[in-house]
């Protein structure tokens, strides 16, 4: 795995497991060794995923003589147990690192403890090993619940849509999601059946066919809205709202899938707002552009939607020019936002001086950075509640642009 200075890029296995935890009405059960649900878990907690939000998680143990002879009887004693105790509707089974490692198959196993439990619903996910990203292991998730979980549903009488990407391994996942809910209720007074998956349960997922749309706001969200879209006829968009203009051309596009129109009065009494809440520091904006250019500059670095959200919202609505712009994640990198490795931007960071830094809490607080322009995690903080202001919408634009100031007068 190498040195690293910071925590190193999660592996697939922890992006499949922090997209599982925050599911209700199921169980993870880990076929593993001691220790990583017990550590992951209070890094969940202190994320919001607190005990009886989401699914509960167990562990099986392994000792020497189950990997050397390839049992998994205690796989099959946990699950037994978990039925028991929480009737979950679901239980989702992964491996640890070293079951893969030895070749334990998962997915064989988990057919074969089907017939003993077949009033639940055993759910394999792979990737105990460090063979994939983190964001490609919640891609991997979302697609196999999509495929597992959903179920025949005729569509609600009125409009309904289903969020599918928000998942805990996003920094300020919650209050994003509540943003999101806000402008489809204000715009087309939709309701939500689904928030796959950082505030869902497992009849959630089962009814997600039932809704008329599904917002894809992460790319790994792709296959799954595919899935859907070919299974049960559910159209998608794919797109993160920032800024003003951003925002409202998302609803609009949302208003053509849907074949109406988003309501006019919602979009100018927000649009409306945004003017006068952002006029007392246009002016402090333009003037640092004018007068110090080489100050009016966005370095950042993050999930790759996130990074070519926001700094599209600042170089195009803002007056800010786009400096050094990175993602986390090997397989999204480009030309425009290309990969960073820990090499890469420790030196962007440590060496930033004028402008404005958003990154990870972990690497501006250790770089002595203004931490509340952090995006991305790792995070330094507990996030206990989802009612921080958001960085989408309507309401993020202008959380961004009071971010921005606030930075400005720390420095001047």
């Amino acid at each position: 795995m190498g040195l690293h200075r910071f925590k190193p890029m999660p592996s697939g296995r922890m992006g499949i497991f922090w997209t599982l935890a925050s599911i209700s009405e199921a169980a993870v059960v880990e076929f593993g060794c001691m220790g990583h649900n017990i550590y992951s878990g209070g890094n969940l907690r202190r994320g919001g995923i607190y005990e009886g939000y989401g699914a509960p998680l167990y562990t099986t143990y392994i000792d020497e003589t189950d990997i050397a002879m390839g049992d998994t009887s205690r796989l099959k004693a946990t699950i037994a147990q978990v039925i028991k105790n929480d009737k979950p509707k679901a239980i989702f089974l992964q491996p640890s690192a070293v079951p893969e490692v030895v070749g334990t198959d998962m997915y064989a196993v988990a057919n074969e403890l089907q017939y003993d439990f077949p009033d639940t619903p055993l759910i394999p996910l792979g990737h105990g090993s460090f063979a994939i990203s983190q964001q490609k292991g919640v891609e991997e998730a979302l697609k196999a619940l999509a495929k597992a979980l959903p179920e025949e549903r005729e569509k609600t009488e009125k409009p309904t849509y289903n969020i599918i990407g928000s998942c805990p391994d996003l920094f300020n996942f919650a209050s994003d999601s509540l943003e999101i809910q806000r402008l489809m209720k204000g715009a087309f007074d939709m309701d939500i059946v689904c928030d796959f998956s950082s505030k869902c349960s497992v009849t959630d997922i089962r009814n997600m066919p039932s809704a008329h749309i599904n917002l894809v706001i992460r790319r790994e969200g792709i296959p799954a809205a595919k899935y859907l879209q070919k299974k049960f006829g559910t159209p998608y968009i794919y797109a993160r709202p920032y800024g003003i203009k951003g925002t409202t051309k998302w609803l609009c596009d949302i208003g053509e899938i849907l074949g109406t129109e988003p309501c006019k009065e919602f979009i100018d009494f927000e649009e409306n707002l945004w003017k006068l809440q952002y006029e007392p520091g246009r002016y402090t904006l333009e003037n640092n552009q004018w007068q110090y250019p080489d100050e009016a500059v966005l370095t950042i670095g993050g999930h790759y939607d996130v990074v070519k959200g926001i700094l599209t919202f600042a170089t195009t609505e803002l007056p800010i020019s786009k400096g050094t712009a990175w993602c986390n994640c090997p397989e999204m990198g480009d030309e425009e936002i290309p990969y960073f490795s820990e090499k890469e931007w420790i030196p962007v960071v440590q060496n930033h001086d004028k402008g404005y830094l958003m990154f990870s809490g972990e690497a501006l607080k250790w770089a002595g950075k203004n931490t509340q322009l952090q995006i991305a995690n790792p995070d330094i903080a507990y996030r206990m509640h989802p009612y921080d202001p958001p960085f989408v919408g309507y309401r993020g634009a202008i959380n961004i642009v009071n971010k921005l100031l606030n930075e400005y007068v720390l420095k001047h």
